[in-house]
């Protein structure tokens, strides 16, 4: 295949990257950790943490994960929001030669029992906020080992003493739970602290994380990323972003505002991964829908990098006080996640003097295949070039290749693609072409410049603020509500957060009223995913063998008052 896009390179970038410079992922974290000992790399709350102490606990981690008799290959959960206790458990994990499973920790007891169970997890860390939803499903897992982690206990002193008071009875922030034979994440680093870590052999063909997407069945699968493909991926990024550091060089330790959740993959990548290999400082942000938080916290620092989703960037673009930061050491504003908005991009450039520079990648590509020149000062409305050792083709439904320009399936084959979905075979088959493309589920067009634009969805999924919404899975819960007989689910245009889920419902029992199934979806369905609109229908458009024709009912929805 021609790769047209590669004479349109910016100057000094490479066209492939070796992805065999390291072993494994954590050969290149503790490269990190011994060149920048002693800068800091995270901060949360104004408490810092620096390389070497992150190098110290997380080794103490590792240590206590082994010392539980977790083997080379065992999957652990992380169910915790940006905190300081995540890179140290993330490192701790790797380190031992473990499997980490990113978990969102706003999930519901059904959508956590299903990931556990499907991970095999026989450890969790988990953050006390949420440790009431394990208690609901434990017993239902194969876990066996439980940490504690809160929010207060890396922040010392008075003050962790104080945050956790004000968070435990002034937020009611912790529902009470009932748990046995849980360890204080404080504790199992001060036990690992007095071990040797008996190193496991890692190889960059092992697992490292599982980062469980959605599935058109309606089952959540998990991506698995081996070291290469997360290696692959944080090479080809540090490369693509070197263009806008050389056009307006750094002065000082680079800062990374991370206030995507690092649990999805964006964040864990992007904002976690990249900055460390680079030796940067990750500012922590727990919580991005408190803007007024998210701003008092960042006005503190002359951040350098800003990745974020279409949502966040117009939410901060329109706050008065967020303009009045100092946008002077802004080099590179990364979108990704869902499409950025030409209106979004052009406030944000008005506002912070940084264009927008989108990019584009999913779960099973451990983040971004394309983006948008650094460098650039343009928004060009498509999601950019392919990276380094990244191969994009353009796919008609026989897998053959469209003439360029025309529309066809977005499929990617490079270091960064998943080795597979954990336990289902089956269902790689059905994404991967012959020749090792992943089929993406997104149409778009290839220009004469190798720029890639995304015009349509193949797949029925749902873009809610970044993050990936089936159907099926929507569906499936609200039919187990007994007044549904039969249910649709499509994606409508939202302002807030690109689209929402709007469901359109038979009723088998005509008592069923749209507060009973709103509230039976939030019982089972995490924020993102629930049903911001319902309507109540007599049948629905159907094909002549019976399949739901949800385009049609998307088509209707945009006609729809939905107020």
């Amino acid at each position: 295949m021609e790769r047209i896009w590669l004479s349109h390179y910016p100057e000094g970038v490479p066209t492939e990257i070796d992805v065999t410079q390291y072993n494994s992922l954590v050969d290149l974290l503790e490269d990190s950790f011994t060149r920048y000992a002693n800068d800091d790399a995270y901060v949360f709350m104004d408490k810092r943490m620096t390389y070497g102490e992150l190098d110290r606990q997380s080794m103490a981690m590792a240590c206590y994960l082994q010392s539980l008799g977790l083997k080379k290959g065992d999957r652990v959960a992380v169910m915790m929001p940006n905190v300081l206790q995540y890179p140290i458990a993330i490192g701790g994990i790797l380190r031992a030669g473990l499997i980490a499973v990113n978990v969102n920790p706003l999930y519901t007891p059904r959508e956590l029992e299903h990931q556990l169970n499907d991970s095999g997890s026989t450890a969790i860390i988990i953050l006390e906020n949420f440790a009431a939803t394990l208690e609901q499903v434990i017993n239902k897992t194969p876990i066996k080992h439980t940490i504690i982690a809160n929010i207060g206990e890396m922040l010392g002193g008075l003050k962790g003493g104080l945050v956790n008071f004000v968070i435990r009875h002034v937020k009611k922030g912790v529902p009470g739970y009932s748990l046995s034979g849980t360890t204080p994440f404080k504790d199992t680093l001060a036990i690992g602290a007095s071990m040797t870590l008996d190193k496991p052999e890692i190889t960059s063909d092992d697992v490292a994380v599982l980062q469980y997407t959605g599935g058109t069945t309606g089952v959540s699968k998990g991506a698995t990323l081996l070291h290469k493909t997360i290696i692959g991926n944080l090479l080809a990024s540090e490369a693509w972003m070197q263009p806008a550091i050389d056009k307006n060089p750094i002065s000082g330790q680079m800062i990374s505002v991370c206030a995507l959740p690092l649990y999805h993959v964006f964040a864990f990548v992007t904002c976690s991964m990249l900055t460390m290999r680079a030796g940067g400082l990750v500012v922590l942000i727990p919580n991005p829908r408190d803007l007024d938080a998210t701003i008092k916290e960042i006005r503190k620092y002359k951040f350098h990098l800003f990745p974020a989703v279409n949502t966040l960037f117009n939410a901060l673009a329109n706050r008065p006080d967020f303009a009045e930061l100092d946008f002077s050491q802004l080099r590179i504003s990364m979108g990704g996640g869902m499409a950025i908005q030409e209106a979004t991009a052009k406030h944000w450039l008005e506002v912070t003097g940084c264009p927008i520079c989108e990019g584009y990648g999913l779960s099973e590509t451990s983040s971004g295949v394309t983006c948008n020149p650094t460098n650039s000062d343009r928004f060009t409305g498509t999601i950019g070039l392919p990276l380094p050792s990244v191969d994009i083709k353009i796919l008609d439904d026989d897998e053959k290749e469209v003439p360029q320009g025309e529309r066809g399936e977005i499929a990617i084959r490079g270091p960064q693609v998943m080795a597979n979905y954990w336990q289902r075979p089956e269902a790689a088959d059905e994404v991967m072409t012959d020749d090792g493309f992943f089929k993406s589920g997104d149409v778009g067009i290839m220009d004469e410049s190798g720029y890639v634009k995304i015009v349509d969805r193949k797949k029925d999924m749902i873009l809610v603020s970044g993050f990936n919404v089936y159907p099926n899975e929507i569906e499936n819960v609200a039919a187990n509500h007994p007044g549904v007989l039969e249910t649709a689910a499509v994606g409508v245009p939202d302002d807030e957060s690109g689209e929402a889920v709007m469901l359109f419902v038979i009723k088998k029992d005509d008592a069923l009223t749209e507060e009973d199934l709103t509230n039976f979806c939030a019982d089972n369905l995490t924020g993102y995913k629930k049903p911001k609109y319902i309507e109540f229908r007599e049948d629905l458009p159907r094909t002549n063998v019976g399949k739901i024709l949800r385009r049609e009912l998307r088509d209707e929805a945009l006609t729809l008052d939905k107020g």
